[in-house]
């Protein structure tokens, strides 16, 4: 979500700080701000634009502010409109304390308050300046910075990541962690601090990731970091391979479109890169990366899923791939509600946290909950292996979607199926469920739908650029629906419509319709029917299609080969090849991203950066 990148040492800073910033546009933000101690008049010197880092930069153009210690930070907003005043950094009464926050402070207005009583002037809605004019009180009072921190965090609550610059600290940057990462990169004479190591990656590897509830003054040359009582901590860093791979479009318009191409390679190097953990030698290193032995998989009985918005229709899809293929059952939580429902640990269980950052904060918190109260074993299925989720959980499995740039996530979300589908089949092998060579052909399968998954979106292309695009731009309102395993697809398309396009869209479970939703039906609301592959299911499928077409509703269906009935009911039809019945959401999946991105593009929306979201939601 918000990006946070900083500087100190031998060079000027703002060149790092700005590429920095830029290396994290992707993760979406609505404002941008740069500070530095300048080098000449030794004060803060700052700019703060609302909108894209280029007006930012703009605005930098042909100033002379920059210094050797700095930094830099875009906001997405949470408290206050996206304004500049409202952007980062926010500073204390005399200007002399600059800080930069990721998360959110609760219940920052009784401290605002008392603040204001004492004197104190705002000038932004944001709870971030409140940590401002509290560490200018705290120094006042205690004349101590390390005094100072202790106090400031003591009377902080919610999730947070702090970055300070002072004048009368010019020599360091001061940094704190409290439940929202923070990293800094360690260098020859000159350090960087960042919410994610990429914003470092191709000058230094060596890191140190804040340990939760610690801070560091961070000079040129050197580290100090303590915990929250003052105590030192020990610096342990690691070196990390996240190397900064600058992807272009590749000759596509946008990064949404050319990342739902790029969705049938990003299986098969996923599924590769499983299969290479089962070498020679290497039986049981796919299980060992998992943080599993063998007998927990033997044992195992219970699955638990825990994630959000995408990857939470994917672990819903993954449900019936686990109960179907591996026969264990599957519990599918939402990040965001999880921790605040009574917590039951059931013994030969497992929960598996799903987030293509592996930041997520809804889900991170889910994690720490967990195992605090248990010792249930947590995996974390991620696209960042330099990610919070996988350094915190037991172990780990690590797609190879490559980097998604676009916000509104396509492979990514196809990737995870992929990860889950192959995880059943696995957990199936060893159950004694399924043999090597049934593993060997789901894998095929698995490989045929992608296939499926790409050439459908030629078959249709040219019909939905020249003709289903433009009609379809122009409703208010969508309806969505499935059943069976489609239902949870069908909730991630009407999201993906929703993302791109802005345009409304309600998801039912078709078997619901009847009870209360088809009262919305109506010539003016489209409903978007997908089928599935399963005979008893598709009889209810098309019956569900005749109470549609029964109140004139128009009804666009997905629906596959030989499904005759159903594709005489549509007034429009994309017709699909048939798979495995599982695998029904792959193969659907490529041509329900194409049809919405192009209605997005038809309406002349910014796709690959919609308005108001974020690619990494670190957040609660």
């Amino acid at each position: 979500m918000c990006g946070i990148a900083a500087y100190i040492g031998k060079k000027k800073c703002r060149k790092y700080v700005l590429e920095g910033l830029q290396r994290l546009e992707y993760r979406g933000y609505d404002s941008a701000g740069f500070v530095c101690i300048d080098s000449q008049h030794k004060h803060l010197s700052f700019s703060k634009a609302k909108g894209r880092l280029s007006v930012l930069k703009d605005q930098l153009n042909g100033s002379p502010h920059d210094g050797f210690i700095g930094m830099g930070h875009t906001r997405w907003a949470t408290h206050g409109v996206a304004n500049e005043v409202n952007a980062h950094p926010h500073f204390d009464c005399k200007k002399s304390i600059a800080v930069i926050h990721n998360g959110i402070i609760e219940r920052y207005d009784e401290i605002r308050k008392k603040l204001k009583a004492a004197g104190h002037e705002f000038y932004s809605d944001t709870d971030t300046e409140t940590i401002a004019h509290l560490f200018e009180s705290l120094l006042a009072e205690h004349h101590d910075l390390k005094q100072a921190i202790k106090a400031l965090v003591s009377q902080l609550e919610g999730a947070y990541s702090l970055v300070f610059l002072m004048e009368d600290y010019p020599e360091q940057l001061i940094v704190v962690r409290h439940r929202s990462p923070v990293v800094v990169g360690i260098g020859e004479g000159e350090m960087f601090v960042a919410s994610d190591p990429l914003v470092f990656s191709d000058i230094t590897q060596k890191v140190l990731f804040l340990p939760d509830d610690s801070f560091a003054l961070v000079k040129e040359d050197s580290i100090s970091l303590y915990d929250f009582s003052n105590n030192p901590l020990k610096i342990e860093s690691r070196e990390v391979d996240a190397r900064y791979i600058h992807t272009g479009k590749s000759g596509f318009e946008h990064y949404m479109l050319k990342e739902i191409y790029e969705q049938k390679l990003a299986i098969d190097k996923t599924i590769r890169f499983y299969n290479s953990l089962n070498g020679e030698g290497l039986e049981d290193s796919f299980w060992d990366q998992l943080g599993l032995t063998l007998g927990q998989v033997k044992n195992l009985k219970t699955i638990n899923l825990v994630c959000a918005g995408t990857s939470w229709h994917a672990a819903r899809i993954a449900q019936f791939f686990f109960e179907t293929i591996a026969k264990i059952q599957t519990k599918v939580y939402l990040a965001s509600e999880f921790r605040y429902m009574p917590f039951f640990p059931d013994e030969n269980s497992v929960y598996i946290m799903v987030s293509q950052s592996g930041e997520t904060a809804d889900t991170l918190e889910a994690l720490r909950l967990v195992k605090s109260k248990s010792n249930i074993p947590t995996i974390a299925l991620t696209n960042t292996p330099s990610s919070t989720m996988v350094r915190e959980s037991d172990g780990f499995l690590l797609m190879q979607a490559g980097p998604e740039i676009a916000v509104a996530s396509t492979k990514a979300f196809s990737c995870q199926l992929a990860s889950l589908y192959y995880l059943a089949c696995k957990l199936a092998v060893e159950k004694g469920l399924m043999s090597e060579e049934q593993m060997r052909i789901s894998q095929e399968d698995l490989l045929v739908a992608t296939e499926i998954l790409e050439t459908t979106i030629e078959t249709y292309k040219d019909e939905i650029i020249k003709h289903l695009a433009p009609r379809y731009s122009s409703f208010d309102r969508f309806i969505f629906l499935g059943r069976h395993i489609s239902y949870p697809f069908a909730l991630e398309s009407a999201l993906k419509l929703k993302e791109v396009s802005y345009i409304f869209a309600q998801c039912y479970p078709s078997g619901e319709l009847k009870h209360g939703p088809i009262a919305l039906i109506d010539n003016k609301t489209p409903v978007i029917l997908f089928s599935v592959l399963d005979d008893v299911i598709y009889d209810k499928v098309v019956a569900n299609a005749q109470e549609v077409k029964a109140r004139l509703g128009h009804l666009v269906v997905f629906a596959f080969d030989g499904q005759e009935e159903l594709i005489n009911l549509a007034d429009y039809a994309f017709i699909i090849p048939k798979v495995k019945p599982l695998l029904v959401p792959l193969a659907m999946i490529g041509l329900m991203q194409f049809f919405v991105y192009q209605i997005a593009k038809e309406l002349g929306l910014p796709i690959d950066k919609p308005r108001n979201l974020a690619k990494s939601v670190t957040v609660e």
